[in-house]
């Protein structure tokens, strides 16, 4: 989390604390105090060392907030044992009444925090309706946020990246650990709670219940190749009082590799300052979305005004088929990447190394809103292989700015019992979006891919690519079309598809529509 910055009083004073859990466990914290005699105050609690934060405490008191940082139960200077979202709302009651009984806090406070010190701000504000306001960046929610997809696929390489890390007991991860089988046991020893994790529901009932009541003002921050962007933008829109989504071109590490590139030479942290300020004096009262135009250095407000829609298809038209085999699946691509002009068959045995693509041209050539001569293409196949997945290219769309989430209706076929459905859609040469949603139950006509969150340009006459295929690894757990969860499986069978249609119903916001200027953020959302 990257806090504020901006000159203003110098902080009066460090001080380290103990603070006492409920249960007894104590809880090392730091305060840094601003030079106002009384001052409002901002909770940050993490679980990677309060020392981290220091810095962003200290800028916090420069502008005129005192900032209590306080190492989560078993990690850095606290005592007791670590177990992820277990203890963070009783231990962050604590916390916020030992900063509001220190002298000199006027009572005040902002509740902040990223990834999961993000999870710790919002359980302390759903326990505690008098603070100010919650603050939080490219949020990991709970434990099934973290594990799933909104649409329910299963996580893998990130988050055995994060158990084996931080998980209590964790050490490295062991180079096969993704072909691991059953992913339950890609970790060993398993830290305390990863196999609770693959059980743990798609959301918390008490999390998700508590942000529909919520009343305080909401500042989310994400970015849009963030992990955690549609779960960032589902708190925002599920919130009950006054919230502001803010989603730049960011990963998870926000604005700090490019400082100030898109927000007019200034840091994410000016926005966080001006939005607590307003939060404490009670003044944010709207609610909206800002989404970045890229790295433009242009943003848009995104609503949930009319689609454009528009169909894609590959060039041989519709049905096109393909065989989602887990044993050979088509590998994940970093957010961003290149994307091939030809997509042969790329998978592979899991433990090997993927092939390279093969270049080729995929210029698409119809107009209109359907798509039944686009010079596009299927997966090829490679060394007799069948094809694993189908390629196709969108008609011209029309100038604009892409600004929200895609939402991909597939109508296909599929004869596994739970069967995961995967959506690439790049834009002039590289990936914009991938989506996974996983299909239990019936074979359905139509599966509703909805994608995280987007902004991009979009020229007159630039066309969309779409990949659809059954599998996005290791980026996502292998779906064994067994009808057992892709968490437990330990026998994995290749599933054959047909697809027969495509539609895409896309956030299309036209040129000078609902622009806002990157030095105006700051203000836009405290209104």
């Amino acid at each position: 989390m990257t806090g504020p910055a901006r000159p203003g009083p110098s902080a009066q004073g460090t001080v380290d604390l103990d603070l006492t859990a409920p249960d007894g466990a104590r809880l090392a914290a730091t305060l840094v105090r601003p030079a106002a005699p009384t001052w409002p105050a901002v909770l940050i609690r993490t679980p990677y060392g309060r020392g981290r934060l220091l810095p962003e405490a200290r800028g916090w008191a420069a502008h005129g907030f005192g900032c209590l940082v306080v190492d989560v139960r078993g990690r850095g200077g606290s005592t007791g044992e670590f177990r992820p979202y277990a203890h963070e709302t009783d231990d962050g009651a604590a916390a916020l009444a030992a900063l509001r009984a220190t002298p000199g806090c006027d009572g005040r406070v902002v509740l902040a925090g990223a990834s999961y010190g993000a999870h710790c701000a919002v359980a302390g504000a759903l326990a505690d309706p008098d603070v100010c306001g919650v603050l939080a960046a490219v949020p990991a929610l709970g434990p099934g946020e973290t594990a799933r997809e909104p649409g329910g696929a299963a996580r893998l390489a990130c988050r055995i990246g994060w158990w084996s890390e931080h998980g209590a007991g964790a050490r490295p991860a062991a180079p096969s650990a993704a072909a691991t089988l059953p992913v339950s046991g890609a970790l060993t020893p398993a830290p305390d709670g990863w196999a609770d994790l693959w059980d743990a529901p798609e959301e918390t009932p008490w999390l998700w219940s508590g942000i529909a009541r919520a009343a305080m003002p909401l500042l989310a921050v994400g970015g849009t190749a963030d992990p955690f962007a549609a779960r960032t933008r589902e708190l925002a829109r599920r919130w009950g009082g006054p919230s502001r989504l803010v989603l730049g071109p960011w990963g998870h590490e926000l604005d700090a590799p490019a400082p100030g590139a898109v927000l007019a030479g200034r840091r994410i942290g000016a926005v966080y300052a001006a939005w607590a300020r307003a939060a404490v004096q009670g003044r944010p009262r709207g609610r909206g979305a800002l989404v970045a135009v890229g790295e433009t250095g242009r943003w848009v407000r995104a609503g949930d005004g009319p689609a454009v829609t528009v169909a894609a298809a590959p060039p041989d038209g519709f049905p096109a088929g393909f065989v989602a085999d887990p044993e050979r699946p088509v590998r994940s691509r970093p957010p961003g990447a290149p994307t091939p002009a030809l997509a042969p068959t790329d998978g592979a045995a899991p433990a090997a190394t993927p092939p390279a693509a093969t270049p080729a041209a995929t210029t698409a050539t119809s107009t209109g809103t359907t798509a039944a001569t686009t010079s596009a293409t299927t997966g090829s196949a490679a060394a007799g292989r069948p094809a694993d997945r189908v390629v196709a290219h969108t008609p011209p769309l029309p100038a604009g700015v892409l600004a929200g989430p895609l939402v991909v209706t597939v109508t296909g076929d599929t004869d596994a019992p739970d069967a995961d459905w995967v959506v690439r859609v790049g834009l002039r040469g590289h990936d914009l979006v991938t989506a996974v949603h996983r299909h239990r139950g019936p074979a359905s006509r139509q599966v509703v891919v909805t994608t995280p969150p987007v902004g991009a340009a979009v020229g007159e006459g630039d066309r969309l690519r779409v990949e659809v295929a059954g599998h996005h690894w290791p980026a996502h757990a292998r779906n064994p079309h067994t009808g057992r969860d892709p968490a437990h499986a330990t026998e994995l069978r290749a599933d054959r598809r047909t697809v027969h249609a495509l539609r895409l119903d896309l956030p299309h916001v036209r040129p000078g529509r609902d622009e806002v200027a990157a030095a105006a953020i700051p203000e836009e959302v405290t209104l």
